[in-house]
């Protein structure tokens, strides 16, 4: 019968500094301390990555993107700077697409999901803080209809009724 066997870099280097240490190994007595400097490594292109989402983020969602961050903290600090990191460090930050491009996509992508309103709001509001006009975000509503469906494409609008009636409550475009 075969075993699985979960083991992570730092408990192989574990074990082989353990068997240094017990049996005098040669060779193997720097592992511990390459281990550590790959960590390092791994650490700071986690904290560019980290810190390009953070700007990015800002750049698309302002206040709206890092309160939601702030609500993961208490319960799944982790699902926050991984939101952070992927979407934003990563895939919003690639060349290729401008933010506004990339937010119309997203918009039609929240639309045709027809259940992620509150990711719909915050990605409406990127939306029209990177450039798409209002009318733009209502032509990408329209076009979700033919692809989602009626119930996603409405969805969408009352989504989008609500973000505009906020922004203009707070005399923003």
């Amino acid at each position: 019968m075969a075993t699985d066997f979960n083991y992570t870099r730092r408990d192989f280097i574990r074990i082989l500094t353990s068997l240094t240490a017990s049996y005098g190994l040669a060779g193997l007595s720097g592992c511990s301390e390459r281990a550590d400097s790959q960590n390092k490594e791994i650490t700071l292109k986690q904290d560019d990555r980290y810190t390009r989402g953070l700007k990015k983020l800002k750049e698309i969602d302002g206040k709206a993107g890092e309160r939601v961050i702030e609500s993961l903290k208490d319960i799944a600090p982790d699902l926050g700077r991984y939101t952070i990191e992927f979407p934003f460090g990563d895939v919003y930050s690639r060349p290729g697409l401008d933010l506004k491009s990339r937010e119309i996509a997203t918009v039609a992508a929240l639309t045709a999901l027809g259940n992620a309103t509150p990711q719909l709001k915050v990605h409406i509001h990127g939306a029209l803080n990177v450039g798409c006009s209002r009318q733009e975000v209502v032509e990408i509503m329209i076009q979700m209809s033919v692809y989602a469906g009626f119930p996603s494409a409405l969805n969408g609008i009352s989504a989008a009724k609500e973000v505009f009636e906020e922004r203009d409550s707070k005399g923003l475009s």
